[in-house]
């Protein structure tokens, strides 16, 4: 068990209408400073199958690929004591201070992705925001009981608020 800070800061700009919810960083994402840097994790090829595009390779590409899409991303977990990249061993979570981004983003709907993050935000960060959250489930590889597809079939629903702005 480790005492870790989040460093790597929100995606988002005065455009983005969906935020999404990740719990903490994983070891890899946090050793190349980007979200869901873990090859495993499907978040990107899940992401790319719900707006029919190709997953996006590198953070630049990433960076642009959500933001075309109105897609904010951060985590609900700004410091913990965490082993490893171990939801499950999560212990004294302070919260993101989620102002920052609802007060400069028009957000209309805010998703996590999966149950540590819905119940980390719900416990968390409800309060502060006032604003539901609709669980996802989540695209880590520790979740095996969802294939790709079935993942791309729950996440449809983030789909008619993401967009690209070119085709609006």
């Amino acid at each position: 068990m480790e005492k870790q800070i989040h460093t790597i800061p929100p995606v988002f700009d005065g455009r983005s209408r969906v935020l999404i919810l990740g719990s903490f960083p994983s070891v890899k994402s946090r050793q190349v400073q980007f979200y869901y840097g873990n090859p495993q994790n499907r978040f990107w090829n899940v992401l790319a199958g719900v707006l029919g595009e190709t997953a996006p390779d590198t953070a630049e590409d990433r960076r642009r690929f959500l933001l075309t899409h109105g897609i904010a991303l951060w985590d609900v977990i700004a410091s913990c004591t965490i082993s490893g990249s171990a939801d499950s061993s999560i212990r004294d979570a302070v919260p993101n201070d989620l102002s920052l981004l609802l007060n400069r983003a028009p957000i209309r709907r805010i998703y996590t992705n999966g149950t540590t993050a819905a119940r980390l935000y719900h416990r968390l960060l409800l309060p502060q925001t006032g604003r539901e959250a609709v669980t996802l489930p989540s695209t880590s590889p520790a979740n095996a009981s969802y294939s790709l597809e079935r993942l791309i079939e729950c996440w449809k629903v983030i789909a008619p608020e993401a967009e690209p702005f070119s085709s609006r």
